[in-house]
């Protein structure tokens, strides 16, 4: 009888460059698989190479043999003996090769060649055989790999019953008359059973037979009913089973209507999804069912009803999970088809292996009750440029339905374009229309395509660190010193959603949409918008598997106050006394109330538009309980949530999921670890370094904290904790027994936990391999043995509120812990938001202590910052403080004006990346910055640091004053175009129609999306620059006329006053006229007021009929002087402009 064998052990890896065409010389070491040979190393994720995989198979017999690999990224070639046997491109589909012809009796090697070069993908994509193998040993008959197709449907009869068609391929050897019998099992009890005689003959025979099943129980995502399928190949004549596959089925109906969206066994259901990359945090992409199932408990826990598996196809053991938990599916396989995105991704196979990639995506999982739609492709670049991307998309429409012909998926693809014709022509052609951020879009495609049915492929990406608030809520912060996004939910991308309540407004308000998939569940590695750290920051858990705070907010959205009552609150409770504090809560009941050490500070009714899931209070800090209450409709508490102040870490705290597991190498244990102070309560920012070691029957094989900006290894036995968490992974070995996890911290008693691994039912597994462990690797945050600072306290003297008696106060910091191992501390004023302010200034007069100096009224915030122990800040605290009654200040252009400093827009602007701006997609956005002080001298030189999308044109102008108002002007009507950087801003500098000078504004205007960091102007004397004649802040005398920038027809006694010149500490050397005179010698005196007197110096202008330059040497001019042009009796002149000659170029002045 056929025999299929996990292969997973025994292998070996050695790792090569790129131009290795041979693992000869390489030094192998024993790995287990799944294996991603990358996550090793976190300051190197994307390191190019070639990984080699060796394995040695006894052969013995007369089976045909196959290997199966559900996975190996990317680019792979596997070798039997030295023969080549095939390729396969794809690092998602699974592949299946016979290797029998290449055997030789006894000892053979097997070695796979994998190649990674990177940029592949838009995300962190691991590296190697990361999913399992399977040695699959068959006779001359046999069931093929994904050779079973299995669909329903009601037979609307009275008892319910549903007829199950299951359609086979049979390889058959020809020498022996064969049967096949299918059966469904519901625990245990036969359900249906079917036989067919297969015709005789050899080769690939197919078979379709229909088992009806009685009073069947439907599958769904809150009862996800499964039924087992035997399907047996037998000998006719005697009954003997040659091959048999199993699997579970689900059955179900689903309706996709344009009006009312999703209908599944009858009933309306809002998918409430999220979109999932493939990686594991600390395991990297290396494949664990074990870890994938504690995280889909914790999605489901969340309210979560659906999966979108972007941009790849999932693995096996993904969609078994999702069966079995209930989640519907929306499988994806592909992020580009012909068209790159990255230099060595996928398009560059496409042409050649789409087909063969569909059939192995479709026929793997087309029987999976989870299964809901296939998607052909994320934000596919060809889809709306042009014709092509119509005959692609009914390409792979084709594609999927020659291998699902009656529809077990719907197809879909999910598309940032779709304002686009080309893009709607082909979405014209789907089943369901997937929209990445096109909400907005919803109303005028409803009108103009009413048939469409819609949902939200790809929502919110709202970016947010777990544990760390950027306050106040209403300041939109992207980018802060810390290199972190505020978990209170300020911190919106550009193309997403404005906040986490507005995501699920829109989607309440689309009550013909199916659903929506959040951008993301969990963390992922790679795409670390808007830094360039290691991780996301888009999901609702971080890659430790630890919730954020949005995840209560669509758990209060998605669950049912009824059934799982539920309230959150959030921040933590432990900052600087007096700060504001925004407290937010959210409760999926009717009324929530808040309470400071036992005084209500308000209640509100989550049942109204403004508050549907959260609320907010502005609360000044003070030590304490902080305690919220979630009411029902008749004011009875149904669930409370607490924050209590805490001290330093005085212990560790250890819990996990599970106290058991089973001695199978692939078993998990998730462990929690946090401090607690003395009197016992969670210390919530809590940073302490642990060492952590796992002995006995068990192994540590990841740690993990969350934080994008930690490099240290997840495969080693030392790291911080972040936001007061750490995650240890513990994984079984193959012996039964005791397990002690250790974890120790500089100053504290050690922590121990004991866990028990069973031995496994029916004896040890085989082709399993458990050998890898973490070890010691280097440090790279901070440095083993030390204490990392926890907490900065601020203290002011007296009130916040400066003022023309009071402008000065001072402020001191206190550390936590006192005994911290980075004590150094820097300082800054700052807007609400973190940009540099003008508005006080600092001095330092102790060690930890500075004054704080009001220079202007208006907000402003002191912060005070640590990089505590590592290149960058790492940790802040501030203060916030107002200043009445000293005056405005206004901005000064020639510092850097942030793009977030904006003061007006029209149209849609959203927060950049690093503190800037960013306009809207494909229509016109203008952004004004008022009260910018450039002075008498001014400038017309600016320099914007601007972050494209694309490597387009984009069309650029500058106003001074709003466009379109009375007095605003044109200075600037232009474009900017550069190849673009995937985050990364590119300065470009730009010369002006004119100089603006004195107090004015400025207003930029884009009509398509880029980001604009912000700007400066170059600092220019004016002195040193052409000043047209027009230009003079005075002219006296009664003989002139202005035309434009020039003066014409000075005669007798005319005086031109420029004002205030600055001529710096260089000085200037000469002095250049433009103008003509009909004269043979036109006298002008040049006036200089400085404030110890006047000097005058006098200059001949020679005859001329046309414009023409002239220079004049002049003695050394330094500092700041008034300057005037004085025309004597008898003067014929026209003066166009006039321009001083810095000392430095005086020898342009002899020349």
């Amino acid at each position: 009888m056929s025999e299929t064998i996990l292969f997973n052990d025994g292998w070996q890896f050695a790792k090569g460059p790129l131009d290795m065409g041979d693992p000869n010389g390489l030094e192998f070491a024993a790995v287990d698989l799944p294996h991603d040979w990358l996550i090793y190393d976190s300051t190197n994720l994307y390191e190019n190479g070639i990984g080699w995989y060796r394995k040695w198979f006894d052969y013995r017999g007369s089976w045909r043999v196959f290997l199966y690999f559900e996975g190996v990224y990317m680019d792979s070639s596997l070798f039997v003996n030295g023969t080549w046997i095939g390729d396969w491109k794809n690092g998602y589909t699974s592949f299946e090769y016979e290797i029998t012809e290449a055997l030789r009796e006894g000892c053979n090697e097997i070695l796979v060649r994998v190649v990674h070069q990177a940029p592949n993908s838009r995300w962190y994509s691991g590296a190697g055989i990361y999913r399992n193998v399977w040695l699959k040993l068959r006779g001359d008959d046999y069931l093929p790999t994904d050779g079973i197709y299995v669909s329903s449907r009601p037979l609307r009869d009275a008892d319910g019953s549903w007829i199950v068609t299951v359609d086979s391929e049979v390889e058959a050897g020809g020498g022996t008359r064969l049967a096949l019998v299918h059966t469904i099992y519901q625990d245990g009890v036969v359900k249906a059973r079917a036989r067919a005689l297969l015709a005789p003959g050899s080769g690939r025979l197919k078979d379709s037979q229909e088992l009806i099943v009685p009073q069947a129980e439907l599958w769904s995502p809150k009862q996800p009913r499964l039924y087992r399928l035997v399907t047996e190949l037998t000998e006719a004549a005697t009954g003997q089973a040659v091959d048999w596959v199993e699997q579970k089925i689900g059955l179900k109906e689903v309706v996709l209507k344009p009006e009312e969206g999703l209908i599944l066994n009858g009933c309306r259901l809002k998918l409430n999804g999220v979109c999932e990359h493939h990686d594991l945090g600390a395991l990297g992409a290396a494949f664990s069912k074990s870890a994938l199932r504690f995280r889909l408990h914790l999605l489901k826990r969340m309210g979560v009803n659906a999966i979108r598996t972007g941009h790849s196809v999932p693995a096996k053991g993904f969609m078994e999970l999702a069966d079995e938990l209930g989640f519907l599916v929306i499988s994806e396989a592909f992020d580009v088809w012909e068209l790159p995105k990255t230099a060595h991704d996928y398009a560059r196979f496409f042409p050649e292996w789409v087909e063969r990639d569909v059939a192995s995506w479709v026929r793997r999982d087309r029987n999976h009750a989870s299964l809901l739609m296939w998607s052909i492709g994320n934000e596919i670049l060809d889809a709306h440029l042009g014709e092509r991307g119509r005959e692609l998309t009914e390409k792979h429409i084709g594609l999927v339905r020659r291998h699902d012909p009656r529809g077990n998926g719907f197809v879909t693809f999910g598309s940032n374009y779709l304002q686009w014709d080309n893009a709607q022509a082909c979405a014209e052609l789907l089943d369901a229309v997937g929209y990445n951020y096109g909400t907005n879009l919803y109303k005028e495609h409803r009108a103009k395509h009413p048939h469409w049915v819609i949902y939200g492929s790809e929502t919110s990406s709202v970016v947010q660190s777990r544990g760390i608030y950027h306050f106040p809520l209403e300041a939109i912060i992207l980018g802060e010193d810390d290199g972190q996004c505020s978990a209170l939910g300020n911190s919106p991308v550009s193309w997403g959603a404005k906040s986490t309540q507005a995501c699920l407004d829109a989607e309440r308000e689309a009550s013909f949409s199916l659903g929506q998939f959040i951008w993301t569940g969990f963390d992922y590695l790679g795409e670390p918008t808007p830094y360039h750290s290691k991780n996301s920051f888009f999901g609702q858990l971080d890659t430790a598997a630890f919730p954020k705070d949005s995840y209560y907010i669509y758990q209060a959205a998605w669950t049912d106050w009824r059934t799982s009552p539920m309230v959150h609150l959030y921040p933590y409770w432990d900052f600087s006394p007096g700060q504001i504090i925004d407290v937010r809560v959210c409760s999926n009941a009717p009324e929530v109330a808040l309470e400071l050490n036992g005084v209500e500070i308000g209640r509100r009714s989550l049942r109204t538009p403004e508050y549907l899931y959260v609320t907010s209070w502005k609360v000044p800090y003070a030590p304490g309980e902080l305690k919220a209450k979630a009411l029902d409709e008749d004011g009875n508490v149904v669930a409370c949530a607490v924050r209590r102040s805490f001290g330093d870490p005085a212990r560790i705290k250890l819990q996990a999921d599970r106290t058991e597991i089973e001695a199978n190498g692939s078993d998990l244990i998730f462990v929690e670890i946090s401090m607690e102070d003395a009197q016992g309560n969670p210390v919530e920012n809590a940073v302490n370094r642990v060492e952590v070691q796992v002995g006995g029957a068990g192994r540590l094989v990841g740690l993990d904290n969350g934080d994008s900006t930690d490099y240290d290894s997840f495969k080693g036995t030392s790291r911080r904790l972040f936001s007061g968490k750490l995650r240890a992974v513990i994984a079984a070995t193959l012996e039964p027994g005791e397990i002690l996890l250790e974890v120790s911290s500089p100053g504290l008693p050690k922590a121990e936990a004991v866990f028990s691994s069973r031995p496994c039912a029916g004896g040890p597994p085989r082709g399993v391999s458990a050998q890898e462990r973490n070890v010691p690797r280097p440090v790279h945050t901070g440095h083993i043995g030390e204490v990392p600072l926890r907490k900065i306290e601020l203290h002011a003297e007296g009130d916040r509120v400066l003022t023309p008696e009071r402008r000065e106060i001072t402020v001191r910091a206190v550390l936590y812990p006192a005994d911290t191992s980075y004590p150094d501390l820097t300082w800054r004023v700052v807007s609400a938001g973190g940009v540099d302010s003008p508005l006080a200034r600092l001095e330092q007069v102790g060690e930890g202590e500075v004054r704080l100096c009001a220079l202007g009224d208006g907000q402003f915030r002191l912060r005070c910052l640590s990089r505590n122990g590592t290149a960058a800040v790492r940790l802040f605290a501030e203060l916030e403080f107002e200043a009445v009654g000293l005056g405005k200040l206004c901005k000064n252009p020639y510092e850097f004006v942030a793009g977030s400093l904006f003061d007006s827009v029209v149209g849609e602007a959203g927060p950049g990346n690093e503190r800037g701006v960013a306009t809207a997609r494909g229509v016109e956005t203008q952004v004004g910055f008022a009260d910018l002080d450039f002075g008498p001298d001014g400038s017309d030189e600016i320099t914007l640091p601007i972050f494209a999308l694309t490597s387009s044109t984009y069309s650029l102008q500058f106003w001074e004053g709003k466009p379109g108002e009375a007095g605003s002007e044109l200075l600037l009507d232009t474009v900017y175009q550069k190849p673009s950087k995937w985050n990364v801003y590119q300065s470009e500098t730009f010369r002006l129609r004119k100089r603006l000078r004195g107090v004015t504004s400025l207003w930029i205007v884009t009509q398509d999306k880029i980001h604009i960091k912000g700007f400066s102007f170059a600092r220019q004397r004016r002195a040193f620059a052409a000043i047209p004649a027009a230009e003079c802040t005075h002219i006296y005398g009664d003989q002139y006329e202005v035309k434009g920038d020039r003066v014409e027809g000075i005669g007798n006694n005319v005086t031109l006053d420029f004002g205030e010149l600055d001529f710096g500490p260089d000085g200037a050397a000469g002095l250049i006229i433009c103008g003509r005179t009909p004269l043979d010698r036109a006298p002008i005196q040049l006036s200089l007021l400085f404030p110890e007197g006047e000097e005058r110096h006098q200059v001949e202008f020679t005859a001329a009929e046309d414009y023409v330059e002239q220079v004049f040497a002049l003695d050394p001019i330094r500092g700041r002087a008034a300057v005037r042009l004085l025309f004597l009796p008898g003067s014929q002149f026209d003066l166009a402009w006039l321009k001083f000659v810095p000392l430095r170029n005086v020898c342009d002045v002899s020349e």
